[in-house]
């Protein structure tokens, strides 16, 4: 009863005292390094010609277990469809990523984006939001 004692405080002195043993890290002065295929919040995709790729299908909203995702279509001019409407619900969303996987247009892709702390109320990201995000990130499209 006594040497398992004596075993854990002699590890606890042993990293206590050897500074090189640290594990915990700074967040948020230091970020994590992410595993290539993390899957944050999704975002919605901007094509060549500087429109989104969404066609508006609705298979991303079928598809959800966690049904966040609600999708209302229109029809442009041209007769393309783009969504009118694209509501993504971060809170509920469970980043399984079934919608990346059904949309026939790689519109929405799973990026790394895991910060979702805000200080107001706005917890549902309308389409503007969701394509600001790749805007931002100003990848060659």
């Amino acid at each position: 009863m006594i040497v398992p004692l004596i075993k854990g405080l002699a590890l606890t002195i042993k990293r206590f005292l050897n500074p090189n043993t640290c594990v915990t890290m700074q967040y948020p002065d230091e970020r994590p390094i992410l595993a290539p295929r993390f899957r944050g919040l999704p975002e919605l995709q901007i094509g060549k010609d500087g429109r989104e790729k969404c066609v508006a299908c609705g298979l991303c909203a079928r598809v959800c277990p966690s049904q966040c995702i609600s999708v209302e279509g229109a029809e442009d001019e041209t007769n393309r469809r783009y969504p009118k409407v694209y509501e993504l619900d971060a809170f509920r969303c469970i980043f399984c990523g079934f919608c990346e996987e059904a949309c026939p247009v790689r519109a929405i892709i799973l990026r790394d984006t895991f910060e979702l702390a805000t200080y107001d109320n706005k917890d549902v990201f309308d389409k503007e939001k969701l394509l600001d995000l790749t805007r931002k990130r100003n990848l060659p499209r």
